[in-house]
């Protein structure tokens, strides 16, 4: 079934998701090393990721701009403050995230940014949509958000800041208004894919660039030449790439099938670990795994399940 304004269908959504979750996965791991070879701020980063991720978007966009067949072109006034707050919910996310990182290390700030995430996005899409999880829906979220535990502290060296819990909160708080709103929008033709993830790349990076100034634009290092690939690649894959499906299949798909659908980031993380960096394969980095691809799995297939279902029923008369 193709959502009736996107014309995307909520299969094709689940997939975008899907490679959207296993490329971010790429992301923190990008950062830290980011942080080894040089020593750019976590605002320095997220500016040039938007700043980078917006050009090669704008270099690809005449070739992927399509509108669905039917679709009417919103008007400027609302698509330029859909811009706005979902650029605003972007540099929060981000900018939060990678200073949670710098602040708690990576393992509790992917925790508690992404365990947080499903919690606060399936509580707003019950009061604000009307969309109800269920007792399977809820049972496979706890299951994501145990697995998720498991895989990321399982190894029991991570160490807690509260600085950085408090960082990666507020960096789930701007990921789930992001969620939330692009869900929303799209109920009524309002997410284009291309158009939400140009916006929002150029209003996170007017907003970071101030305070990426102050804080140091252009970093030293050592290695500029090893900076600039790590830079290109995480402005290239997990945000160009990944937010443009991102966006295009949160229009389509439940609020909370999206929360866990995008917990395969740490799954993703965990996987290049082991078979790039030498990591040795745990029992707890396979018991997460298997828990957190469990879940994500029964919640995509009965996400298609009842958008086919939807799509047998007769009409209203």
């Amino acid at each position: 079934m193709s959502n009736a304004f996107t014309g995307l269908p909520v299969g094709r959504g689940l997939l975008y998701l899907i490679v959207a979750g296993v490329a971010w996965g790429t992301a923190g791991a990008a950062a830290s090393l980011v942080y080894r070879a040089s020593d750019m701020g976590p605002v320095a980063l997220s500016f040039w990721r938007c700043a980078v991720g917006l050009a090669l978007l704008l270099a690809v966009r005449p070739l992927t701009a399509r509108r669905p067949r039917g679709a009417v072109r919103a008007p400027f006034a609302r698509t330029a403050r859909r811009a706005l707050v979902t650029g605003l919910g972007l540099a929060v996310f981000q900018t939060a995230y990678f200073a949670a990182v710098r602040s708690t290390g990576l393992a509790v700030a992917t925790v508690v940014t992404l365990g947080a995430g499903p919690v606060l996005i399936a509580l707003g899409a019950r009061l604000a949509l009307g969309e109800r999880l269920g007792w399977g829906g809820t049972t496979a979220v706890l299951g994501a958000l145990a697995g998720l535990a498991v895989l990321v502290l399982g190894g029991g060296t991570a160490s807690v800041r509260l600085s950085g819990v408090l960082l990666a909160l507020l960096s789930a708080a701007g990921y789930s208004l992001m969620t939330l709103l692009t869900r929303w929008w799209g109920r009524d033709g309002g997410a284009d894919a291309g158009s939400t993830s140009v916006g929002a790349f150029a209003v996170t990076s007017l907003c970071l660039l101030p305070f990426a100034l102050v804080e140091g634009l252009v970093p030293h290092t050592a290695e500029p030449a090893r900076l600039l690939w790590l830079l290109v690649y995480v402005a290239a894959v997990p945000t160009a790439l990944a937010y443009g499906l991102y966006f295009a299949g949160a229009a389509v798909v439940r609020s909370a099938t999206v929360s866990v659908i995008m917990l395969l980031e740490p799954v993703s993380a965990a996987g290049l670990a082991v078979l790039v960096l030498g990591e040795h394969l745990t029992a707890a980095t396979l018991a997460g795994t298997l828990l957190m691809l469990g879940s994500v799995a029964g919640l995509a297939v009965a996400e298609a399940r009842e958008a086919r279902e939807a799509g047998t029923r007769p009409a209203p008369v």
